[in-house]
């Protein structure tokens, strides 16, 4: 095949293609199912025949299926940047965030020296009930060796995870156990937890950490407000920061815990959707519970619906950094080989009518880049570096100026903080020492500290250890030589960030957040923030 024939082959194909197999009923996140109906036009009739040409008559075998998956991406990349094609096998990874489970054995793993190691295993999961233990290393699956440098993570994913009721074999090497151990596990449905963490940081200021938007997060939001009620929660942080988004049923459920009846919470509207209008009902538990939103420049989609309806409703404080800035919204549409297409249906609007979707019309290269841009142009440091033109500029009702275009921005900016940030320090965090050697310490002092589940019993056994001095020693055997006085200066990032991590090998995020919170400036202005 020539050059010319590879470059136009593929958008020829999937054009062509795609106007024949988009017949079926595809599966819609946000709003009701429907079926696409094929457009009867000369351009489409037009596209079958050079089709039939390419597949019938041309002077090489051509296989369409695979011209047809490189090329469908070509096709949608003139699009807004979240229109997205995912060929069948990816699908199930895609979706899984967002179902809330997947099926699975239920271990938590690291890669360490090259040998796949158990940090923690899921209570009540198949792991549990077959007989893996933390601290296991998992050498075998199904008699397939998964040890060694080019095992990689989606490689080991894929033969441990599998269909609900399936059998595995695993073969574990056990420290203090000569021979290996050949367990049989029945995969079960695993949850993957939308909702981090839900913990009172003083006596009166609960905080929620939310990571993304699934089919779980309003049960496992609303579980954590009840938790922080009983516990007499006067002021609620609602963390959205790095959250990416998900299903908007997902976010206004949730925003519907703190509005009043009749507030507009959020609407959609886009050529073939009417507008539709998210209302609060009125039947939320937190009406009169004052919320602090934080956000980042990664906070995007369903996280930017909430804290807009909070701000556009004068409902609460909007702190951290300027959003990402997508307010598009996609609708999942299956394609009968078990593909799926992700397509924009429609733009979300705020209350107050503003739309943040920052702007794609220099290509998606230069959209992904955008946050870099961003960095660089001195964004995360200075609220002042930061302009929005006055015609997207909107009020909210009680006054307050706010914009749309290129995301939410905060009522309290906050700058990135990099007090401390040596170069050995950034050193050890790019190769994930840090992490790996939390691991190291809690696997050789396991023993000890297996039966903790309280971060207070964790503090103490660490308080008197030499930990630095153990850290630094398996740095360096790692390659990275102590630098004292980059030491010195990061010494407080190193240590927290190690307790932390020790503390969720043992015992999650509830050991983890309320340890890491120490080196997060904009938490720092919330405790000390007057209403």
């Amino acid at each position: 095949m020539n050059n010319k024939m590879k470059m136009f082959l593929p958008i020829l194909l999937a054009m062509a293609i795609i106007l024949g197999m988009f017949i079926n009923s595809f599966l819609q996140p946000h709003s009701t199912s429907g079926v696409f109906k094929s457009p009867a036009s000369t351009a489409s009739h037009k596209l079958d025949a050079v089709l039939n040409m390419i597949v019938e008559d041309y002077v090489d075998t051509v296989s369409a299926k695979r011209l047809v998956e490189q090329a469908i991406p070509a096709i949608l990349k003139d699009l807004d940047p979240h229109t997205v094609y995912i060929p069948a096998e990816d699908l199930q990874r895609f979706n899984e965030d967002l179902k809330g489970n997947f099926g699975g054995i239920g271990v938590q793993f690291i890669r360490y020296r090259d040998t796949v190691a158990v940090v923690r295993v899921v209570e009540g999961g198949p792991s549990e009930y077959g007989g893996i233990l933390a601290g296991d290393r998992i050498v075998k699956v199904d008699s397939i060796s998964i040890v060694g440098p080019d095992i990689n993570d989606d490689f080991i994913m894929d033969k441990l995870k599998g269909p609900k009721g399936t059998g595995v074999k695993v073969s574990i090497v056990r420290r203090g156990v000569k021979d290996l151990i050949e367990l049989d596990i029945i995969r079960g449905s695993i949850p993957v937890a939308s909702v981090d963490v839900a913990y009172m940081i003083n006596d009166e200021l609960g905080y929620i950490k939310v990571s993304r938007f699934g089919a779980t997060t309003f049960h496992e939001f609303s579980k954590g407000l009840e938790k922080l009620k009983s516990q007499g929660v006067k002021k609620l942080v609602v963390d959205l920061r790095g959250n990416t988004g998900g299903y908007l049923s997902a976010a206004t459920n949730m925003i519907n815990e703190f509005l009043p009846e009749g507030k507009m919470i959020v609407y959609t509207e886009g050529k073939s959707q009417a507008k539709t209008d998210y209302v609060s009902t009125g039947r939320g538990h937190c009406q009169d519970l004052p919320i602090v939103i934080l956000i980042d420049e990664f906070s995007a989609s369903a996280s930017e619906i909430f804290a807009g309806a909070i701000q556009d409703n004068d409902r609460g404080k909007i702190i951290g950094r300027r959003s990402f800035g997508k307010g598009l919204v996609q609708e999942q549409r299956m394609l009968p080989d078990g593909s799926a297409m992700r397509l924009t249906v429609a733009r979300y609007y705020t209350p107050t009518g503003r739309c943040i979707q920052k702007s794609y019309s220099k290509g998606k290269e230069a959209y992904d880049n955008d946050i870099t841009k961003r960095f660089v142009h001195g964004e995360f440091e200075k609220k002042d570096s930061i302009h929005f033109a006055d015609s997207l500029k909107f009020k909210t009702p009680a006054g307050h100026i706010v914009y749309g275009g290129g995301g939410i921005m905060p009522d309290v900016f906050i700058p990135v903080d990099t007090n401390g940030y040596s170069n050995y320090f950034r050193e050890l965090n790019r190769k994930g020492l840090i992490y790996r050697f939390a691991f190291h310490y809690v696997d050789v002092h396991r023993s000890e500290m297996k039966n903790f589940t309280k971060l207070e019993e964790i503090l103490a056994y660490l308080k008197n250890k030499p930990l630095i001095k153990e850290l630094t020693k398996y740095c360096q055997e790692a390659g990275v030589k102590t630098d004292k006085k980059g030491l010195n200066s990061s010494l407080e990032i190193i240590e927290t960030q190690t307790k932390a991590y020790i503390a969720r090998d043992l015992i999650d995020d509830e050991g983890f957040y309320p340890i890491i919170r120490k080196l997060d400036n904009t938490i720092d202005y919330v405790i000390n923030m007057k209403d």
